[in-house]
């Protein structure tokens, strides 16, 4: 038995489905643990496959590699150095778990299982894992560590189990992906246990993008006098040592590094840059390219990509039309040269002139309107795409979630791309990014110090500029109401009738609506983008593409 332990807080970015790297950076971690004088090394959820691991973790293949590589690494533990309490797929009784593992004296010494599978929102874990029943806690060098997983601390049972079973010290791994808001409400489950049980506990959270999710770190412990010792940083990976020492009412964690937190447009900022980051890097992209059109929206995107990947990576290019207007054009040459991008000017005048004329035989009698504006959106989507195919680099959609919502947006135009950080933003948001970030530069970022759009982008009216003198506000309501309906409509579900006591006029609410349903469709095929809100399209809000229900009238 003892009375002081050295827990280190491995708070890393896995790549899921990279078994040999997630398990070179275990290693890693575990040199720095042991030169520190570590006992006991702790990782986040599932960090040997990475999180989520989704449908992957049902092929019997990736399964065999996962625990020949974990016994390789429990080996280890009887060489030096200190234990690992590390998460990982588990089969045992011919039952896949999501599992915690003691590895310590060169053998798998305890496991403990995930009991409460979250089936909501971005998470399909009953989908893949066995519930396992409540379980007491394992014995650590004579300490009784309990190590309930992630959404097992959303609920009292588990942890009241683990206290009435002896508990000593909780250590809760956790794989929480970002969302505004959210760190609150983690820190309130936490605060909820430890007042229950009486324990201390450990919050340790993955950080790092994976597909449209996006996890922020923030990891903390709580002592159980409910002070705050320890708060790791967000959006970067740590490494950090917390102290701990046996008294007459428990265990303490000594205070240590406390990172100072922001929940604000800076922690949104930072999310969209480090999933695009992520998904550009783990995926092997050398760059990125996007159509930089003098709009906020375009302007935003370059920003974060060169914020995420550094401006040699960044592929600016403007595509004008006879539409296109001259503030347009410089504009988005002043902005490319604020964040030291590359710009290269091509004209669609030609191949849009060209479709008219291949097409006209076929359009005779009828009227100029949306099908030639979607040919000009279509031409740019064909160059984006034709240089991402030459050159390698991925091209980078910029619809905002307004635009997305009630499908603003043209199909195989300016929708073609392989990832979009503004698709969980609404417009007035995109707004909000946009001026933060013209007066501050987030931490990590490797753009410019200074602003890095032209004022005149952000306070000029949005257009497309596919017809003479169009404004977006032509055919959609001001954004102010347009974004807080589709908040109302998508965030909160809430009938027509509530939205309509919030000052909105009927018909508007009611167009809205429809065409936020009609738009289904659309959204099917648009490329992923990180996860902001609670309801994201395609991983939270998943609705029918044939639809015939609306609203009743109030």
């Amino acid at each position: 038995m003892t009375d002081t332990l050295k827990i280190m807080l491995a708070q890393l970015n896995p790549t899921v489905g990279d078994l040999a790297g997630n398990v070179a950076r275990a290693r890693e971690a575990r040199a720095m643990a042991a030169e520190a004088g570590a006992d006991l090394l702790m990782f986040s959820e599932l960090f040997l496959t990475g999180y989520p691991p989704e449908d992957l973790v049902l092929k019997p293949a990736f399964q065999d590699d996962v625990r020949a590589m974990t016994q390789e690494l429990a080996r280890e533990t009887a060489e030096y150095g200190p234990a690992l309490l590390i998460g990982c797929p588990w089969v045992e009784g011919g039952k896949l778990y999501n599992a915690v593992l003691l590895l310590e004296g060169g053998e798998v010494k305890a496991a403990r299982y995930k009991h409460h599978l979250p089936n909501y929102g971005v998470f399909d874990e009953i989908r893949v894992f066995h519930s396992a029943d409540l379980q007491g806690p394992f014995n650590f060098r004579g300490v009784k560590i309990g190590a309930p997983i992630c959404e097992d601390i959303w609920y009292p049972d588990v942890v009241e189990c683990l206290e009435e079973t002896g508990a000593e010290i909780l250590l809760v791994p956790n794989g929480s992906p970002f969302e505004a808001g959210k760190h609150d409400l983690r820190l309130q489950h936490a605060i909820k246990r430890v007042t229950e049980s009486g324990l201390p506990l450990v919050y340790l959270n993955q950080v790092g993008g994976q597909d449209e999710l996006v996890f922020d770190g923030s990891s903390f412990v709580l002592n159980k006098d409910l002070s705050l010792p320890s708060q790791m940083p967000s959006w970067r990976e740590a490494l950090v040592m917390t102290e701990w020492t046996r008294g007459e009412e428990g265990w303490t964690c000594a205070i240590g590094e406390r990172a100072a937190f922001r929940d604000n447009d800076e922690a949104i900022y930072q999310a969209c840059v480090l999933g695009l980051k992520d998904y550009v890097e783990k995926n092997r992209f050398p760059g990125v390219i996007i159509g930089l059109s003098g709009g906020i929206d375009s302007a935003l995107t370059a920003a974060m990509a060169v914020d995420a990947l550094g401006p040699s990576r960044v592929h600016c290019v403007m595509m004008p039309s006879v539409y296109t207007s001259e503030e347009s054009l410089s504009d988005a040459a002043a902005c490319a040269k604020m964040l030291g991008a590359h710009l290269d000017n091509i004209s669609i005048k030609e191949p849009v002139a060209a479709f008219g004329e291949v097409l006209a035989p076929h359009f005779e009698g009828t009227n100029t309107g949306v099908t030639e504006e979607n040919i000009q959106s279509r031409s740019r989507g064909l160059i984006l795409m034709a240089l991402s195919n030459k050159l390698g680099y991925m091209v980078l959609t910029t619809g905002n979630k307004s635009e997305v919502s009630v499908g603003y947006a043209t199909l195989y135009g300016d929708m073609a791309g392989g990832f979009n950080p503004l698709k969980d933003l609404y417009k007035m948001q995109v707004f909000a990014l946009s001026r933060w970030r013209n007066a501050n530069k987030p931490e990590g970022a490797l753009g410019p110090d200074g602003p890095v759009m032209p004022v005149t982008i952000i306070d000029k009216p949005p257009s497309a500029e596919l017809r003479p003198d169009q404004k977006d506000e032509d055919s959609l309501p001001p954004y102010e109401a347009l974004d807080d309906i589709l908040e109302c409509l998508v965030e909160n579900e809430m009938p027509v009738d509530e939205i309509v006591k919030r000052g909105h006029d009927l018909a508007t609410v009611k167009r809205v609506e429809h065409l936020l349903y009609v738009a289904e469709y659309k959204r099917r095929q648009a490329a992923p983008g990180v996860k902001i809100g609670r309801k994201s399209f395609g991983r939270d809000r998943r609705y029918p593409i044939t639809n015939g229900y609306r609203d009743a009238d109030p």
